[in-house]
């Protein structure tokens, strides 16, 4: 009894030293969503399905003050929007620099409304780099058990020391809690201070999947490519010599069978990188390097 005092102990005073750093965040019609401090001067990071709008967006602390604050930017694919209040003395959250293993104790620390509200759950699958859906990548995946409940996502993710292992999202796979780690949304938020986005490689072309022929299959040795359906003027493609009708088999030896195999391969890391492309063009598997720009 006396063990199991102190662990709830314990665990009420990760919450509330947590709940500091913990924001409420009006940004959309319906119910509040959450926030955590990034920065003591100011940055908050966000679940960016849950800001709606660009401008209006309140802040609440935890101390009942409340601030206008200004979007940065925002990034989809990893479900990340930053924000930005006039504040110097916010709290920052301290973060783990641990990796989390399956089965450790987590809390969830959100702000829905005025006050703090808290869940108990454990990392119920955790692996390497993720793809999410929407084409963001994230350092690592990160699943726990805990609940959907209102302003959980942009809620902070602590372990059970009360370090933050980082952001919660119902958005990135449906009906999932899943959580956005530290080293992406360090990543992302730099970018977004920098650039007010996620740049993402170009390479300025359309394209659909097709079944390719029996014999076109044979030639190239796989029987799915991308159709050339678009290719724009002096873009990157068009100064490499693609044409409309050209099949992208690979880019960098990895095949190209779905749309999304392209959208996902075009990293920032890519902006300016020549990348090789083995395409088949009347019957003729081909190599082609484009210099990839950037999206615009």
């Amino acid at each position: 009894m006396e063990n199991g005092s102190a662990l709830s102990e314990a665990f009420a005073a990760i919450v509330e030293k947590s709940s500091a750093s913990v924001v409420r965040v009006e940004a959309r019609r319906r119910s509040p969503s959450s926030g955590i401090v990034w920065s003591s001067d100011g940055l908050v990071v966000t679940a960016q399905h849950a800001v709606e709008r660009d401008e209006e967006i309140e802040i609440g602390f935890f101390d009942g003050r409340t601030a206008e604050a200004k979007l940065v930017g925002r990034d989809p694919g990893s479900d990340v929007a930053l924000l930005r209040v006039a504040a110097t003395d916010l709290v920052v959250p301290p973060w783990s620099t641990a990796e989390p293993k399956v089965g450790h104790l987590v809390l969830s620390v959100a702000r829905p409304g005025r006050t703090a509200r808290a869940s108990m759950g454990i990392a119920s699958a955790v692996s390497g780099e993720w793809r999410s859906p929407a084409g963001g990548r994230l350092e690592r995946y990160l699943q726990t058990d805990i609940a959907l409940q209102p302003g959980f996502s942009g809620s902070l993710l602590v372990d059970d020391r009360g370090n933050g292992l980082g952001m919660n999202t119902a958005s990135l796979l449906r009906g999932h809690s899943l959580t956005v780690p530290t080293e992406t949304l360090r990543r992302v938020t730099e970018a977004l201070v920098a650039h007010g986005r996620m740049r993402r490689a170009f390479v300025g072309l359309g394209s659909m999947p097709i079944r390719l022929p029996v014999k076109a299959a044979r030639a190239s040795g796989q029987e799915s490519a991308l159709l050339v359906i678009a290719v724009q003027p002096d873009g990157p493609a068009d100064l490499s010599g693609v044409l409309l009708g050209d099949a992208l088999l690979a880019l960098d030896g990895h095949a190209l069978t779905q749309v999304d195999d392209l959208i996902e391969a075009l990293t920032e890391e890519r902006i300016g990188a020549e990348l090789k492309f083995r395409i088949l063009r009347a019957g003729e598997v081909r190599e082609v390097a484009i210099r990839a720009g950037a999206r615009s």
